[in-house]
């Protein structure tokens, strides 16, 4: 971040705390009811960008993740998970085609994780080049119905439609990689520029009428609808299909990291435990066990307080049940809900 990007946030009511974005601009409520219902900007430069160049990039982001990259033309994308051999989760990871790169958006922290990974899979033959951009760029994420108004008023016309879909544009003197899909569920844009631009582009969001949401208000609306985390619900104890990401795992394309044991997963309905919303009545620790008839049947891996309550996520035996399971974590009476980030199988659709 730069400072003065970092500076017009302040002067917004952003507090840090330590953060290297927003923890909250002090409108936590309002900036919530625009997320929902008309246009909030998040600033999601903390997430890394890793740059995948030369003549064999495709090819191998294709082998080393779990979507078709073989499919994409420049200018569209996808959602793609990295996972071990044995299929457990990495990061989820969202990979934007460009003429003559693939740029690669990870999680907060992943970025080494991710890089190095990766680069135990460049062989002595392969023409792949990663490059880490992260700290000469930005990224912020337009949520909300009016995201797509908020842009054409910034200067933004024929956008992209298609999921991940991207394309370049110049609002002002800012050039602006626009791309389809906010991070979450919601609809909206993410949107990659110069790490020098941030604070203009910043000042032309907000001036057409988008609402700073800081890092809390992401992390309610992330466990509201589903996205799973590195470290809470995306770890070594899961696969992508029980973390409820068949939506970005291709079950045609050949021989991948993984790929093995996810068609076996597929093929024998193999699926044990599954990722689930969970009300709750009261707050209760993430790491506690989910039980069922005083049977556990899963653990809470995140907790946000929202003005419905509390809400986690968790994972739950699939033979225990699903959504309207009612369910005792610690002292907390809690029910098992649908939310929308997630899908459970081929159909997704």
């Amino acid at each position: 971040m730069t400072e003065t990007l970092r500076d017009l946030q302040t002067a917004a009511g952003a507090s840090f705390d330590d953060s290297p974005v927003p923890i909250s601009y002090g409108n936590d409520q309002s900036a919530l009811g625009a997320a929902r219902h008309g246009c909030a900007l998040v600033d999601r430069s903390h997430w890394g960008r890793i740059q995948v160049s030369d003549d064999d990039r495709i090819r191998f982001l294709h082998n080393q993740s779990t979507n078709d990259f073989e499919r994409l033309q420049p200018g569209q994308g996808c959602d793609t998970v990295f996972v071990t051999s044995t299929a457990r989760t990495l990061d989820l990871a969202t990979a934007y085609i460009l003429e003559d790169e693939v740029l690669v958006l990870v999680s907060p922290d992943c970025r080494q994780s991710v890089l190095s990974w990766l680069d135990r899979y460049i062989f002595f033959a392969d023409r792949v080049k990663l490059t880490d951009v992260t700290d000469e760029s930005l990224a912020f994420s337009l949520i909300g119905p009016e995201s797509a108004a908020i842009l054409k008023a910034a200067g933004a016309s024929d956008l992209p439609e298609e999921r991940a879909s991207h394309r370049l544009f110049t609002l002002g003197e800012i050039t602006v990689r626009v791309a389809v899909g906010s991070g979450l569920a919601s609809p909206g844009y993410t949107l990659i520029a110069a790490a020098e631009d941030g604070a203009a582009l910043w000042q032309q969001l907000t001036a057409a009428g988008a609402m700073p949401l800081g890092e809390a208000g992401w992390e309610q609306l992330r466990v509201e609808q589903g996205r799973p985390h590195p470290g809470r619900e995306l770890t070594e104890d899961y696969n992508p299909l029980e973390a409820g990401l068949w939506h970005t795992i291709s079950f045609e394309k050949g021989c991948y990291i993984g790929q093995e044991t996810i068609a076996r997963l597929d093929t024998y309905k193999g699926v044990k435990q599954q990722l689930w919303g969970l009300k709750l009545s009261a707050p209760v620790a993430p790491g506690s066990p989910v039980l069922a008839e005083d049977a556990k049947v899963g653990v809470l891996t995140s907790l946000v307080e929202t003005e419905q309550g509390p809400l986690g996520l968790a994972y739950i035996r699939t033979k225990a049940g699903g959504s309207g399971l009612k369910v005792k974590v610690g002292e907390s009476d809690g029910e098992v809900i649908d939310v929308p980030f997630l899908s459970r199988d081929r159909n997704h659709e």
